[in-house]
């Protein structure tokens, strides 16, 4: 019997992880999949990706946990510490959104 190579499904680059093959963050995926999604749901959520690189980039979350959502946390704090266009254009509406977002990641 032959040792078979693990096949990659995640890779590092332009400073974010992406879907080999696909124009599909690894964040797209790993935020669908803690929202409690199916791999089937998320393939037909993206076009781009089958069945297999739902499951390749899962697995890659899952065996890199603390790593990744290292990452996501620091993704998030400068996303959040960029001025916003709409911060200024139009406060009300950025408020509106910073207040779903935070429900968002409440539920």
């Amino acid at each position: 019997m032959t040792a078979v190579a693990a096949k990659p499904y995640v890779e590092f680059k332009k400073q974010g992880y992406w879907v080999i093959g696909t124009r599909v963050s690894l964040d797209s995926i790993v935020y669908a999949f803690r929202k409690g999604l199916l791999p089937e749901s998320i393939a037909q959520a993206y076009p781009l990706l089958d069945l297999e690189k739902v499951y390749g980039a899962i697995t890659f979350y899952l065996a890199n946990r603390s790593d990744i959502d290292a990452y996501l946390i620091s993704e998030e704090q400068a996303f959040d510490a960029m001025l916003q266009p709409l911060q200024v254009d139009a406060p009300s509406l950025h408020q509106k959104l910073l207040s779903a977002k935070e429900s968002v990641q409440q539920a």
